[in-house]
């Protein structure tokens, strides 16, 4: 593969620059897994090109071009991963989907980008995109990856990824120098095209297209695989949704930049086996997922016998005394030393492969506050766990923790070429190698989210520790004070519940108000083998929520938290005085959630604002009848009697001082 035009010889300005030097320095290094039926399948970095090439070429033979939107929808495939590098081959846009999206929600991507084609995974995109194509004018042409369910569909404007293929493969061979010409196109690029539209996950309304340029995108993401020493002896586990900005930074634009490996999982349900299958080099995850983590483990230990528990949890506490510091090459005592090197003999290193962490280098987590406990467990099993703390509008990182100067209650320094400040309103501010352009055909949204000077505002309240190290202390919308003076950091407080493997979900409320209060959600699994341990029956979820030996089990939850921040004088005052299980589980489909996970708090506020009333106006119940969305669209109501709970406060760690002398 020759390597003409404009960019020969230079560093890649674009994805599809690197594909072509890829192909040429790694030619015959695994660049892609996936697993099917069982199988893991690869293609090398020369074959990888070569499949690309080939879907590339079929799109530009059906008419794609420059500034064509490409959306992208489905689980992590590889043909659906291709399909990004294809269509920016062509100077095309690809704007990826969340494949959980209702079709009301995709229409409405697909709408607003103004999508000319779709490449899809399967039967179920297809027919949510068929259900609102009338409304999608722009819209010509579906493609998909997997045939199954779709022979008797109408094929006039849906084709098989394999039949794009045909095509370019048949106009390659019709003209000889069609390849060369292909080539050409992508080395003349100098990088000021638009790589890429990723729609924020829209916590506080409507999604907003992120619009972000080819050569600043990959300059983000060489800074960050240089931060982090990346290479094409790394290799990673692509399971996060495709349409996050996280998943198309940390897997598709860093993969290119290193060349590493990236792994694609059979299916969502088998994540955690492939991954200790795979045993990725390098990790992300949001803290959501380290909880449900902890959550799974904690239920097999309640699960082991009396002698596995005394070991774990003896163990356990050896590593949370001298984990970190082990990990972090400082000074420890010999016999701690051999204390924790047989506890990872025994447990810690068995965990971790459990994991499928075994030959983790480095991992990150970020998207939302972690709690400092969860944190400091995963880094005291010897997981070199860091945070980092981007945007979409960053594409993707803003700070990032750099080996030995890790803070838990902090995201780190800028990383390489940004620049952070603190608005006099507390608000982050940065500017960065791969900020974005523009909010897609939104100019006022796009002025707003900009200084005079150019710093993106980040809407996330935050300070700078004695080290320098950013903290986060909230949405800086959410950030309040309770009505006698107290700072109100919903976030902080929730964290603190989250890190308890029996609550999944925490909302809290006190803004303005007398007290805070919480809104609870139980883990299903944690509780309900909990139950089943205690020969505890349950029909439902609601029914397990509503128990009394549930709420009593939270009432501890929520008094620890209140010790804990009883201690911390900044949070003294936003201890929980009141709090509910809630009967059913704040879901996405149900606009409760981001399809990241995310809490949609005013959304929240609007829907229970009956039990938030009952808060506070001390009733010991509330009657209440919510709306939901079944997984096959469907709409239903569930009702409940919903149980609230008072809670004691903890005098202030100063108020406890004074009371002694």
């Amino acid at each position: 593969m020759p390597s003409t035009g404009s960019n020969a010889g230079r560093e890649p300005v674009t994805f599809p620059q690197y594909l072509l030097l890829n192909a040429k320095r790694f030619a015959n290094r695994t660049a892609t897994r996936h697993k099917d039926l069982g199988i893991w399948q690869s293609w090398t970095w020369k074959q990888q090109y070569e499949e690309i090439r080939a879907f590339s070429v079929g799109l530009q033979e059906m008419g794609v071009g420059e500034g064509d939107k490409i959306a992208i929808a489905g689980t992590n495939r590889p043909r659906l991963y291709w399909t990004f590098c294809a269509v920016q081959a062509l100077k095309a846009i690809p704007v990826p989907v969340y494949a959980d999206a209702v079709a009301e929600e995709m229409a409405y991507v697909l709408n607003h980008a103004g999508v000319r084609l779709a490449v899809v995974q399967d039967q179920e995109q297809v027919d949510k995109i068929l259900s609102f194509s009338d409304e999608i004018s722009s819209l010509k042409d579906i493609i998909y990856d997997e045939p199954r369910g779709l022979r008797d569909y109408d094929h006039t404007h849906l084709k098989s990824f394999a039949d794009v293929q045909d095509i370019g493969k048949a106009a390659m061979e019709a003209d000889a120098g069609r390849v060369q010409a292909w080539e050409d196109a992508i080395n003349a690029s100098d990088g000021e095209e638009v790589s890429v539209f990723l729609y924020t996950s829209g916590t506080t309304g409507r999604s907003k297209g992120v619009v972000l340029k080819a050569h600043t995108s990959v300059k983000a993401a060489c800074d960050t695989a240089g931060f982090d020493n990346l290479t094409e002896n790394d290799n990673v586990l692509a399971y996060l949704p495709l349409a996050w900005a996280g998943d198309h930074y940390l897997n598709y634009a860093q993969g290119y930049v290193s060349a590493l490996c990236m792994a694609c999982p059979e299916s969502p349900e088998t994540v955690a086996h492939d991954l200790r299958e795979i045993g990725p080099t390098f990790y992300f995850a949001p803290p959501r997922v380290f909880e449900q983590l902890l959550t799974s483990v904690m239920i097999r230990m309640e699960d082991a016998g009396a002698i596995k528990k005394r070991i774990f949890h003896h163990f356990l506490g050896v590593a949370k005394k001298h984990g970190e510091a082990i990990l972090e090459g400082r000074s420890v005592p010999l016999g701690a030393r051999l204390s924790y090197w047989l506890g990872d003999k025994l447990v810690f290193g068995p965990l971790k492969n459990t994991l499928g962490f075994s030959n983790i280098r480095t991992a990150y987590t970020a998207g939302e506050a972690i709690g400092p406990d969860l944190f400091s467990f995963f880094r005291a099993l010897g997981i070199n766990l860091k945070q980092l703390y981007g945007q979409t509008e960053a594409f993707l990182y803003v700070t990032a923790q750099k080996d030995g100067e890790i803070h838990p209650e902090t995201v780190g320094k800028a990383v390489p070429d940004v620049e952070i400040r603190i608005s006099d309103e507390g608000e982050v501010l940065f500017k960065s190698p791969g900020m974005f352009v523009e909010y897609y055909a939104d100019e006022q949204k796009t002025k707003e989210t900009f200084t005079e000077d150019g710093f993106i505002k980040t809407g996330d309240a935050g300070i700078f520790d004695a080290h320098g190290d950013l903290k986060i202390i909230d949405r800086a919308k959410d950030v309040g004070k309770l009505k006698n003076g107290s700072l109100f950091a919903p976030k902080y407080i929730e964290n603190k519940l989250k890190f308890f493997p029996n609550v999944k979900e925490a909302v809290a409320f006190g803004d303005q108000r007398d007290m805070c209060t919480v809104m609870m959600n139980i883990d299903l699994a944690a509780v309900g083998n909990w139950a089943e341990r205690n020969n505890i029956s349950y029909a439902s979820y609601q029914e397990l929520a509503g128990l009394p030996e549930v709420y009593e089990m939270m009432r501890e939850h929520v008094d620890q938290v209140n010790r804990d921040l009883a201690g911390e004088e900044l949070m003294a005052g936003s201890q929980i005085t009141r709090f509910l299980v809630l009967h059913k589980e704040l879901d996405a489909d149900d606009g409760e959630l981001t399809r990241t996970q995310k809490v949609r708090r005013s959304f929240i506020a609007d829907r229970y604002a009956p039990l938030i009333e009952a808060l506070y106006d001390g009733s010991s119940e509330k009657f209440v009848e919510t709306e939901v969305t079944f997984e096959d669209g469907r709409k239903g109501s569930i009702s409940a009697t919903v149980k609230i709970m008072d809670m004691e406060t903890q005098p202030a760690a100063g108020a406890r001082q004074e009371a002694a002398e």
